[in-house]
């Protein structure tokens, strides 16, 4: 049986014994992990359970950047994939992967995608690209082989190409960043396709948020369902550094774990655990990986553990959706927020056409936001009331309003899509940290 649907207790036990196993590995093969273990006096025998975590120190990010070699457990010549990080907080990191690293990336998307409901005899459309030295997309291609799943690969952006291969190849699901569909959706208005009575019954989000915390959907993914009422939703959740995904099932209650390929802890301010249902930092064990397993990494993200079974039978435990990057917080005119909430109110605005937010630190040392767009080419009204209205949306949403700056659609589009970059740019970090 799968484990997800045992006792929370039987999965405890058993991810506390591929914990010991996984300790033992680190200590055998892995040039940081013995060092680490030898200055803080690790003495691994005495991790027997999953509390015990606390009793070692994290793993940086920083530490991957500086000391990206000696992280690799296996002999060079065992690597047959090699990934880079997306670089989102820093400098990109480079991962090996093994051929069982590879299998292990399948096994986990072919779960999490048959959490999603989709099986033998599915067919989706992936517009995520398998280039670039980008683990997602090359992940969810083998788990979609692995689970028998038909797959069509056309890659991001062109709307007249994904519209051309739906109504060609009828799919009936699609994965994709999620405000890519709002482009989808108004290409087919614009070309008088019939969207809502196509084949997609399905659309799967990554890298974006779909929904509030209480689950309920958020601005993004309530524009997507009120213009498309037909399809189902779900959100994931994954990091090339954890490899492994927390997807949604079709009750929508929080991306579920696969208890045999990842531990996680939430912490607080105070490196500390916070009770169960409380936010703070997601901290994560991989289990099972080969190459370059990772032992209390920081991720940086925010969210939050449930730990309640789920409706759909599951009783493994659910992360809710972030509610954004530790390293992201902004403190802005008192209220702190954070980018994915700037987001949510620019998504949800009819005639942004595209947009960039940049942090800023002050002269008095606080942190300012401007906010970027283009404005959609049929926007008649000036530019000034456009402002005015920006504004009121993010009071009322967030009781702040940022700086509004209008710029040409091409400009924001190339900060956006700088020539490197696997993912849409839409926050921009300049502050001193």
């Amino acid at each position: 049986m799968d484990i997800e649907f045992e006792s929370v207790e039987t999965i405890k036990q058993f991810q506390e014994q591929l914990l010991k196993n996984q300790l033992s590995y680190l200590q055998q093969r892995s040039p940081f992990y013995q060092a680490m273990f030898k200055e803080h006096g690790v003495n691994i025998k005495h991790i027997r359970k999953l509390e015990d975590l606390t009793m070692l120190p994290f793993t940086e990010k920083q530490s991957l950047q500086l000391y990206n070699d000696d992280f690799l457990c296996v002999p060079r010549e065992d690597i047959i994939d090699f990934i880079t990080t997306s670089g989102t907080l820093g400098d990109p990191v480079t991962f090996g992967c093994t051929e069982n690293d590879l299998q292990r990336l399948a096994y986990n998307e072919a779960k999490s995608f048959a959490c999603a409901g989709l099986k033998k005899g599915s067919v989706l459309q992936l517009m995520t690209t398998l280039d670039k030295r980008f683990m997602a997309g090359l992940a969810y291609w083998l788990g979609l082989r692995k689970l028998g799943v038909g797959v069509v690969r056309v890659g991001n952006g062109i709307p007249e190409l994904q519209w051309d291969t739906i109504e060609r190849l009828h799919p009936n699901a699609v994965m994709c960043v999620p405000s890519f569909i709002l482009r989808l959706v108004e290409y087919a208005e614009q070309h008088n396709i019939d969207y809502r009575h196509s084949s997609i019954q399905k659309i799967i989000g990554i890298g974006e948020g779909l929904r509030n915390q209480d689950f309920s959907l958020n601005l993004l993914g309530q524009r997507i369902h009120d213009k498309w009422p037909e399809v189902e939703l779900y959100a994931t959740y994954s990091s090339t550094e954890m490899s492994a995904t927390f997807s949604e099932c079709p009750y929508g209650c929080g991306g579920h774990v696969h208890p045999e390929l990842i531990i996680v802890e939430i912490i607080g301010e105070d490196g500390q655990p916070v009770p169960d249902g409380q936010p703070g930092e997601i901290v994560i064990t991989t289990l099972g990986v080969e190459a370059m397993p990772l032992l209390r990494f920081r991720t940086g993200d925010i969210a939050t553990k449930m730990v309640e079974s789920c409706a759909c039978g599951r009783n493994s435990y659910r992360l809710t959706p972030l509610i954004g990057r530790k390293n992201n917080m902004l403190k802005f005119k008192g209220t702190t927020i954070y980018p994915p909430a700037i987001n949510d109110v620019l998504d949800n605005t009819d005639y942004i056409q595209n947009y960039v937010v940049v942090a800023r630190t002050t002269s008095t040392g606080t942190d300012e936001v401007i906010v970027r767009v283009g404005l959609k080419p049929d926007v008649e009204v000036s530019a000034n009331v456009v402002v005015k209205d920006l504004k009121d949306r993010f009071r009322a949403r967030l009781r702040v309003a940022p700086q509004i700056e209008i710029l040409p659609i091409d400009v924001i589009q190339q900060i956006n899509f700088p020539a490197k970059s696997r993912k849409p740019i839409k926050f921009i970090d300049e502050r001193v940290h």
